[in-house]
């Protein structure tokens, strides 16, 4: 059976990125049926920030050492998401542009997915991601129009270069743009996204 993990970053009611989220969730599973879907509201979920804690629990259960309470409650967390995301086959992420970059719980998140011989691996040659056969969608939205390659868009990219570390290549991409910089044509820009998500979702 096909596990797919939809990962939801952002709270604000009647989200753009929000709207793309339900519309390829709701053509997803009606496109596989049969496939196992998993949903994670980042928001709804306690996530501790990559600290000294954190770092000194991932150091001690790579090497089986004992960890403090303090230790095991912050990597019993970090596992729970590590474990789902490494486990899943295919990848959903819906994610807004703030303030340049992506919501705080987004990076938190793909901070716990850094673990080495996990999902990546060092080698003589450099660094080797361990997951190529994932696939992944971004869902993302901006409400400006941002060139690509853009240096300022560091959402979109943001994310890509965190998967690719993991070594996942197999990335889609629905973003849309401008609907606040135009709002002469925001619902047209909106629409055309959101029909441009669920398409993708039926071949995803």
């Amino acid at each position: 059976m096909t596990t797919t993990l939809f990962v939801k970053a952002n709270n604000r009611q009647e989200s753009v990125s929000g709207k793309l989220y339900y519309a390829f969730l709701d053509s997803y599973r009606a496109s596989y049926p049969d496939d196992k879907v998993i949903e994670i509201d980042l928001f709804n979920e306690p996530l501790p920030y990559l600290g000294d804690v954190m770092i000194s629990g991932n150091f001690k259960t790579s090497q089986g050492m004992e960890l403090t309470l303090e230790e095991k409650s912050v990597n019993d967390v970090v596992a729970k998401h590590l474990e789902q995301f490494v486990a899943a086959d295919k990848v959903v992420i819906a994610f807004p542009l703030w303030n340049l970059t992506v919501p705080a719980v987004l990076h938190t998140y793909l901070d716990y997915m850094h673990h080495p011989r996990k999902t990546f691996k060092y080698t003589a040659e450099g660094l080797v991601g361990l997951l190529p056969n994932k696939k992944v969608a971004l869902l993302n939205a901006r409400g400006g129009i941002y060139a690509e390659g853009d240096s300022s868009e560091m959402a979109v990219s943001f994310v890509k270069n965190h998967l690719n570390v993991f070594g996942i290549t197999d990335i889609s991409t629905v973003v849309v743009e401008g609907h606040n910089q135009y709002p002469d044509q925001r619902e047209a820009i909106i629409e055309e996204g959101i029909y441009k998500a669920v398409q993708m979702a039926k071949n995803f």
